[in-house]
């Protein structure tokens, strides 16, 4: 294996890291909103919500991919595989981020929200000063955890064409007919990667004053 070689692996973390961020950003409010309208059992909605968390957390990433690449043209909805991966993704961890808001919600104090309401705050006023604080520290481990989960499931995506860490590698192992030095570089850039979002939980928390281990 030469160094470029490690090279055009290093290229494939660059798009898995680009498309891991771009679920997580999009899929993080996603989960939130999912969250709340099952939390508020909003009529009618509570049960869609229901129903798409337990259909996506359900399905495997790589035929949730595969779905969206080639069932949305029949419907005039053509992707890029970008898109497409993003998309996946999105969905995949919108689903489990919406189940961890729900439990932060679901353990939240109400005497909280009565207390406020009591001293005339409005809905998104409690919700933006009281609540929300309150379930990210609360939620926070639990969403690192599927970031990193997220990082990892990303492979799925390599159905679509891209070239991601996993294939990237796995190309390298084919051409050179020695798979385990890529596989193994590929194993520590993941290595690598998750160590960034655990750092980053553990700063976050430290400036929180959770008294975090670091």
């Amino acid at each position: 294996m030469t160094w470029y070689d490690v090279y055009s692996i290093c290229q494939g973390a660059l798009f898995t890291v680009s498309i891991s961020l771009a679920s997580i950003v999009l899929g993080l409010p996603l989960g939130l909103g999912l969250a709340l309208v099952r939390w508020s059992r909003l009529p009618v909605l509570n049960y869609l919500v229901i129903g798409y968390v337990s259909v996506i957390r359900a399905s495997p990433s790589v035929t949730l991919a595969l779905l969206i690449f080639f069932a949305l043209p029949s419907f005039g909805l053509s992707l890029s595989p970008i898109a497409a991966g993003i998309i996946t993704l999105t969905l995949s961890t919108a689903a489990f981020n919406a189940e961890i808001w729900r439990g932060a919600l679901l353990a939240f104090p109400k005497d909280q929200l009565e207390s406020a309401a009591a001293f005339g705050m409005r809905r998104g006023q409690r919700f933006r000063r009281i609540v929300f604080p309150q379930i990210v520290h609360a939620a926070l481990p639990a969403l690192v955890n599927e970031m990193t989960l997220q990082v990892k499931s990303s492979p799925a995506v390599a159905v679509l064409g891209i070239v991601e860490i996993t294939r990237a590698a796995t190309r390298v192992g084919a051409r050179t007919y020695d798979p385990l030095p890529p596989i193994l570089v590929a194993a520590v850039l993941y290595s690598l990667i998750v160590f960034v979002f655990v750092s980053l939980q553990r700063r976050i928390e430290r400036r929180r004053g959770t008294g975090a281990p670091a």
